[in-house]
């Protein structure tokens, strides 16, 4: 065998493999492992091999994420920037730097705003006003299924008392039925579509400074949760395809391809045209994106009994299904038949039970055909749903930050859901014994994109540095080598990168090289471990 071009020595090298999971040497020739082992894996290195020594500190897979908005992520990095903070002060004090500090924008946008900082969740208009009266203003808050709009940007876009509220959406009020300043959903669109486009250069330079952000956590390879435009989120697909074309797109990128809620199968025959054309180097469309439901936190994710009120009785609301569950059945059966890997979001118990028999009707109708179809969020599981996912082979898509006490948890879902209902939120623990395979997410820029904070929750069910000592149903923990493999392994899976995720002769040199080993750590230091090294295929994408 030729001498290898870069060997890692003197371990842990965590292999997340079936078998021989702890070793302490790993060689690469070219793009690819050429061997696994202990000190004869030494024999192939030659006068112009790099010898990384890992002394105290531990090699795995590339992390991979298995749900991100990459490009969405990118761009708000380099707008108004509302991350990091609950404070109101603190908000209206950047929204007013940063419109100083760009008297040429015509809107003020970005976000990332906690629904926890205002009553209800419900920021107004007149907060906006108040630093932005001139000029138009469209914040997303941080889970991007709702936005503060100030007054200038309700009168642009003709939002009145009278106007009704989409079918898939919802404009919140003030008493006489003037918009209040929130949009929920759909309704967001009614405002974003007056936002100014994105030109192709913000979209590539957004999707750099993402792909720099998240190889500097360790993420090798991703999957995008939304090809097309909704919410005034811009279509990234072009960005995707010119990075891969000019080789600056050093990640490998699976794309989820958006399915038009108001539109019907009319559609699949533009997805497949898609397909084809969103496929070149590192970076592929064969997914199809399916939001199935909401959020719990603005009563839109769909239950299958109704949502309750600050009183502790039950509504008449019982959220929102966005495709009919019939016809859900039917589109999924013939996206199957293509060959396309369905990704739902499926938050509520009814959306996670709509999107399994859609599963299992393309099953039934198709055979295993294997698409790898997977449910993200997973918020509110039915117990009696749990089991149905190894028998179907749907990939359960979790995204454990979510899964821990918050005031946006304790505050503005616990008491809507009631006790049996929050006892049922991310089961992560219920689905790992019962046989699923675990892919796991981050939903950035929902949440943060640093899997070490991810794997942390899931092992701990406790936020880094969470001032609360509860765990959040601390039986739904798992346990450190399954949350690894949900982010390497289980995610590459979901991402059809089946020679990564796991570190094996033959497969693709995709490594993360951590500063301590996190595997002889205690749990809750998990998150204090940082990132020293990327690779891609050999090749060092991030360094510190």
């Amino acid at each position: 065998m030729a001498t290898a071009d870069l060997v890692f020595t003197r371990g842990p090298v965590c292999t997340v493999g079936p078998a021989r999971t702890r070793v302490t040497s790993l060689a690469v020739v070219g793009d690819r492992i050429a061997a696994v082992g202990h000190d004869e894996v030494l024999d192939l290195v030659g006068p112009g091999t790099e010898v990384v020594d890992l002394t105290g500190k531990l090699l795995l897979p590339g992390f991979q994420d298995s749900h991100v908005h990459a490009v969405s992520g990118g761009r708000e990095l380099a707008e108004c920037d509302l991350t990091g903070t609950v404070g109101v002060t603190e908000y209206l004090d950047r929204i007013r730097g940063y419109a100083d500090a760009h008297p040429d924008r015509a809107w003020i946008t970005g976000g990332g705003w906690s629904m926890e900082s205002f009553d209800s969740g419900l920021p107004t208009r007149q907060l906006l006003d108040s630093v932005v009266p001139d000029r138009p203003v469209l914040l997303s808050n941080r889970d991007h299924h709702g936005a503060w709009a100030n007054t200038r940007a309700f009168e642009l876009a003709g939002i009145t008392a009278d106007t009704p509220d989409p079918a898939d959406g919802r404009i919140e009020r003030e008493a006489d039925g003037s918009p209040s300043g929130m949009l929920q959903e759909g309704a967001i669109e009614r405002v974003a579509r007056l936002v100014p486009a994105a030109t192709p250069q913000d979209l590539l330079a957004g999707l750099l400074r993402a792909q720099k952000l998240l190889h500097s956590l360790g993420i090798t390879a991703w999957q995008d949760a939304l090809l097309g435009s909704f919410g005034g989120m811009p279509d990234p697909s072009d960005a995707y395809l010119t990075a891969a074309r000019n080789g600056s797109l050093t990640a490998r990128v699976t794309g989820a391809l958006w399915w038009d809620r108001q539109r019907g199968s009319e559609q699949i025959d533009e997805l497949v045209a898609k397909r084809e054309e969103l496929r070149h180097g590192r970076f592929r469309a064969d997914s199809v994106k399916i939001m199935q439901d909401g959020i719990a936190e603005n009563f839109t994710a769909a239950l299958s009994s109704p949502y309750l009120d600050g009183c502790g009785c039950a509504t008449t609301n019982t959220g929102i299904s966005f495709v009919d569950p019939e016809a859900l059945c039917g589109y999924v059966t013939a996206l199957d038949a293509l060959d396309f890997q369905v990704h739902f979001h499926a938050l509520g118990d009814r959306a996670v039970r709509e999107a399994l028999d859609a599963v299992e009707a393309a099953v039934a109708a198709n055979g295993r055909r294997g698409n790898r179809h997977h449910l993200a969020h997973l918020q509110v599981v039915h117990p009696d749903d749990i089991v149905r996912f190894a028998r179907l082979g749907a990939i359960a898509n979790i995204q454990p930050l979510w899964a821990a006490h918050e005031p946006q948890m304790d505050e503005l879902t616990i008491p809507f859901l009631g006790p049996e209902r929050a006892a049922w939120q991310y089961p992560f623990g219920d689905l790992l014994r019962a046989g699923a395979t675990l892919a796991a997410g981050s939903d950035w820029p929902v949440s943060s994109p640093a899997p070490l904070q991810g794997i942390h929750v899931a092992v701990n069910r406790r936020a880094p540095e969470a001032g609360d000592d509860r765990a959040f149903l601390p039986e739904q923990r798992i346990d450190l080598p399954s949350a690894l493999a949900a982010y390497t392994v289980g995610s590459a899976h979901v991402n059809g990168l089946d020679d990564t995720g796991s570190l094996a002769p033959g497969h693709l040199a995709d490594l993360v090289v951590l500063d301590r080993d996190i595997l002889t750590a205690p749990p809750d230091e998990i998150a204090e471990a940082k990132v020293e090294r990327t690779y891609v295929g050999g090749r060092l994408v991030h360094a510190v």
